[in-house]
């Protein structure tokens, strides 16, 4: 009870700081890293490690992504790419069905790729799209948030899902399908709640000033939009292939085919080839566009920021799952058999409460719930396939500053702290408890 009430402290003093006394999310976040594994007692060479891992260790997997991602951004901002796009999405969707549009893409875009890639890859889009069509940004960026944070946490071959149904002996076939229902129920409570509360919530800030202006290029000198899409959607296929190919049953074999795609489709290679595919959208190319003071210097320095609130969330996250607090939060729900398949929603929702990440939620509690199956009746192959689905539902309950999502979304949608803690962090309770609650009744229909 102890760390949960520390728990609940540290997250209060990061947002008192950050709202009230203005101080910077990354200082914010590393002391609330090291209040937390001092006060709770954990050896201080252990804080030190687990702030220096969890920061580096969170750069490591999404640094280059996040920066790619800016430069692809940047580029398709300065060339005009980005509004080529905009006015093509707005042809097929009508300018009143933005968040629509962006929710179903997220959707579909984080089946195979990480929430965080997704976003960064398609934030460009998202905000032109909104100052385009003259419609809340808030509530487009957040359509787009629950949209990709729906399928990141319950449909295969998202590596969350995946891990949890090897753990638990699942049906990969029946995760994907039971996943790709009970996602798009929640999709769909994510889609109303960013236009019916996110919309009411105007936001402001840096990540906002490239899309303030019409781009300074004359219409005839923009990329065409197929050409300006090119840069999104290669990574994305790339990554789509690779993660068919590293499936279980090899359905592209082991040959060279294979290998090439292993390889193409690691996010930081499919990004750095958007990048260089990027280079070519401007209609006339000045190598001074690659230098410091250049589209990427500027990108880069955009990315800095995003870049080390990102790893100041990873390093407070990996103080929590290092102080044992995970452990604490499921042998305490672990004699509470009778509720059935919530039992596996209220331990993952406890414990991506309190560590931050749905994948070492995903998987911690696969491994908690797997020997307690049998006596929640929850043994048959279609149990075991909601069971994961009912893992990765509880999840997405609640993301908030110690996930690295939450910050780059807030980041790279220009919220405060305040307005992510009222809109991504209220917006995946309610897409949680949307999806737990078809589980719920799925479970009554189906076992």
């Amino acid at each position: 009870m102890g760390l949960i009430i520390l728990l609940t402290v540290s997250v209060l003093f990061i947002v008192f700081a950050t709202v009230k006394l203005k101080l910077h999310p990354f200082l914010a976040l590393l002391l609330a890293a090291f209040g937390f594994g001092i006060i709770s007692g954990m050896p201080l060479k252990e804080v030190v490690k687990s702030v220096n891992t969890g920061f580096g260790d969170t750069i490591g997997n999404i640094g280059i992504v996040i920066l790619a991602g800016c430069i692809i951004g940047h580029f398709l901002e300065k060339s005009g790419g980005a509004y080529r796009l905009a006015e093509g999405v707005l042809r097929i969707t009508g300018q009143r069905n933005v968040p629509m549009a962006m929710a179903f893409v997220g959707y579909i875009v984080s089946i195979p790729v990480f929430c965080d890639s997704g976003f960064v890859l398609l934030s460009p889009l998202n905000l032109a799209l909104a100052r385009k069509a003259k419609v809340s940004i808030a509530a487009c960026a957040i359509a787009l948030s629950l949209g990709l944070y729906a399928t990141h946490t319950m449909v295969p071959p998202t590596p969350g899902p995946v891990g949890a149904a090897g753990v638990l002996g699942a049906d990969l076939g029946l995760v994907i399908l039971w996943g790709l229902l009970v996602g798009a129920v929640a999709a769909v409570a994510g889609w109303l709640f960013a236009v019916k509360i996110a919309a009411r919530t105007p936001v402001s800030g840096e990540a906002l000033d490239a899309v303030e202006a019409e781009p300074a290029i004359r219409r005839e000198d923009a990329p065409s939009a197929p050409k300006a899409l090119l840069p999104i959607l290669l990574p994305i296929v790339l990554i789509v292939l690779r993660s068919i190919a590293e499936l279980p049953a090899k359905p592209l074999g082991g040959g060279h085919a294979a290998i090439l795609l292993g390889f193409f489709g690691q996010p930081v290679v499919a990004l750095l080839l958007g990048v260089f595919i990027a280079f070519l959208l401007p209609k006339k190319f000045d190598r001074e566009m690659l230098a410091t003071t250049g589209w990427v210097g500027q990108a880069m320095t955009g990315a800095a920021i995003i870049i080390i609130i990102t790893g100041a969330g990873g390093s407070f996250g990996r103080v929590l799952q290092n102080s044992g607090i995970a452990d604490v939060i499921g042998t305490g729900l672990k004699g509470r058999e009778s509720i059935g398949i919530l039992l596996p929603i209220i331990i993952a929702a406890g414990l991506k409460t309190a560590q931050g990440s749905s994948t070492v939620s995903l998987l911690t509690t696969a491994g908690l719930v797997l020997p307690l199956l049998p006596s929640l009746g929850l043994e048959g192959e279609t149990a075991k396939a909601l069971v994961v689905v009912a893992i990765g539902a509880g999840s997405m309950i609640v993301s908030h500053a110690n996930d690295s999502y939450f910050w780059v979304v807030t980041q790279f949608s220009g919220m405060s702290v305040n307005q992510g803690y009222r809109l991504q962090s209220l917006g995946t309770l309610v897409t949680g408890l949307a999806a737990a609650g078809t589980v719920w009744v799925l479970s009554l229909i189906v076992l």
